[in-house]
């Protein structure tokens, strides 16, 4: 019997595909699949039970490993590394473990948008060859609701 593992919303917002962020690395699903939400809140949390793999230096963006062994991303915003952690907050360390929910980071939405910089945050799965399926809600969300199902291969 495969495996679902349920994602949850680490903002609220509105859900979009991969397909429509305009970052072409994003888009084109090279780092992996997965769904991005346009941000309406401050505090970023995590999708799922798991280990902090990396915090990036400038805390735009998490990786998480799920026991399962299912890597993530959290990437907030697009190409936020250019402000150098300027209006990000990370409450996360590497090798920390998180309970869904936790609170990853904090962002001042309004100085990442002054910078010119799109809010849209993707949350993706970077190694894909775990996942037999993805599937993703559509539409407005609330932070902590079931965001993405992913079905693991057996």
């Amino acid at each position: 019997m495969s495996k679902e593992i349920i994602l949850y919303a680490p903002n609220s917002g509105t859900i979009d595909k991969l397909e429509n962020v305009e970052d072409e690395v994003f888009a084109q699903k090279m780092m992996g699949d997965g769904a991005a939400i346009d941000p309406k809140d401050s505090i970023f949390t995590s999708p799922c039970d798991g280990r902090i793999v990396s915090v990036f230096p400038t805390k735009h963006a998490v990786g998480i490993e799920t026991k399962d062994g299912l890597e993530l991303m959290l990437h907030v915003g697009l190409d936020t590394v250019e402000l150098k952690g300027k209006g990000f907050k990370s409450f996360v360390k590497d090798n920390d473990t998180v309970k869904k929910g936790d609170r990853l980071l904090k962002v001042n939405l309004k100085k990442v948008q002054k910078e010119g910089k799109p809010l849209i945050t993707p949350l993706v799965i970077t190694n894909m060859d775990l996942v037999e399926d993805i599937s993703f809600k559509e539409g407005k969300i609330a932070a902590g609701e079931p965001f993405i199902t992913v079905t693991l291969k057996q």
